[in-house]
């Protein structure tokens, strides 16, 4: 659906939320949660689905007969998809993902692959009157990175991709733009580390089969970020700022994620008790941590744990948990929804993406107490929540 404000956005929730990995099982899921969403927030307009697809979902897709079948399905339900989710490659949900949510990376040809087949795929789905785009992971896990060169081999592989989306945009006369997705502990983590890569790495390089001239247009136009303001806010960076400061390089942000984390104050064992049950083994659950020396950081919420029982002290954290935006509190902890609140009001103020997505896709790991209500309500109240923001005057 789009909403009533400057650049008239697309808003919707991406499908991640559904456990399903195959393509049978993500066809089921739309056919059985989106629509009872979109009777809830867009009965009489038509509603776009943020699609994530795994690399053997997407192969599956990518088949005439199956395309076919799914744009009837779209068709019948007033459905259209504008935006994918191509940061997992693979299972997400029920097993452990943690840090392998990365790869393949920018690293690997793999990488270039799939995306290039979800590009071909978001071409083949999406209207004419819509532009696309698609998030990928932050190049790689910060770990894998030991060198330049190895930032210069992912801005390669990006390149490679532009070159696909520039050909899909001359013969299908669709532009789409790949959205990397700055987070805790990857190479793109904060505002500053993007604009420095695309500065040192991206702008100015040559794109296969393309002149210079040519190649700087369509890396400029086909290449972006994806602002989560779950990642951004537990790296508080400031929302007005983040925003210019991406504006200023000449980085569009091609989708925003409406999404929201913990904010936790470490005041004693009670506090570190509570969060335990937010330490579950599926996802990777990144800290920041603010003092007066700065931030410091933990790959992962049972690493932060443990640091605040051999140290014990007064700490304040932001945990990388997506939790329901409606949620201004978790018990004993707040939600960073006041960052998601004035991230929306520049939002609606200014034109700055076309695509917002609600991303909550920990429901399954929520604790239970959180998450008794049906996820078609809770996603519903979640997305009613941004349009109500989205109203304000």
């Amino acid at each position: 659906m789009k909403l009533a404000v400057p650049g008239a956005p697309h808003l919707t929730y991406c499908t991640n939320i559904h456990a399903g990995d195959t393509w049978p099982e993500v066809r089921a899921n739309i056919a059985r949660h989106v629509p009872v969403v979109k009777a809830r927030v867009a009965p009489d307009q038509p509603f776009g689905v943020g699609l994530r697809l795994s690399a053997s979902a997407a192969a599956a897709l990518a088949a005439p007969a199956e395309l076919e079948a799914f744009r009837a399905l779209l068709a019948a339900h007033d459905l259209y998809v504008f935006t994918l989710n191509g940061f997992p490659y693979g299972a997400f949900h029920g097993a452990p993902v943690k840090e392998r949510v990365y790869r393949p990376d920018w690293r690997e040809d793999a990488r270039l692959v799939y995306t290039d087949r979800l590009a071909r795929i978001l071409a083949a789905l999406l209207p004419l009157d819509c532009e696309g785009s698609i998030s990928t992971v932050p190049g790689a896990y910060k770990e894998r990175i030991s060198s330049e060169e190895d930032a210069a081999a992912i801005a390669a592989r990006l390149a490679a991709h532009v070159a696909t989306l520039h050909d899909l945009r001359e013969r299908c006369g669709v532009t789409i733009t790949l959205a990397l997705e700055p987070e805790p502990c990857c190479l793109l983590e904060t505002i500053a580390e993007t604009v420095a890569f695309f500065e040192d790495h991206v702008w100015g390089r040559t794109v296969p089969g393309l002149d210079r001239h040519t190649s700087e247009e369509a890396l400029r136009r086909h290449l972006g970020v994806c602002f989560d303001a779950c990642h951004m806010a537990i790296e508080y960076e400031p929302p007005a700022t983040a925003l210019a400061t991406l504006a200023a390089h000449g980085i569009r942000v091609a989708k925003v994620q409406v999404s929201a984390g913990l904010a936790a104050t470490i005041d004693g064992a009670d506090d570190l008790t509570a969060l335990h049950a937010f330490a579950d083994d599926v996802y990777l659950h990144q800290v920041v941590e603010r003092s007066p020396q700065g931030l410091a950081r933990y790959a992962d919420l049972p690493a932060a744990l443990d640091a605040a029982v051999r140290a014990p002290r007064r700490r304040e954290w932001r945990v990388h948990f997506h939790v329901p935006l409606f949620r201004a509190r978790l018990g004993r902890f707040a939600s960073t929804q006041s960052y998601v609140r004035e991230l929306l009001g520049v939002l609606r103020r200014e034109a700055t993406t076309s695509h917002l997505e609600v991303e909550t896709y920990t429901w399954d790991v929520l604790p239970k107490e959180y998450r008794r209500e049906p996820i078609a309500d809770a996603i519903a109240r979640e997305l009613a929540w941004v349009v109500a923001e989205m109203s304000r005057a």
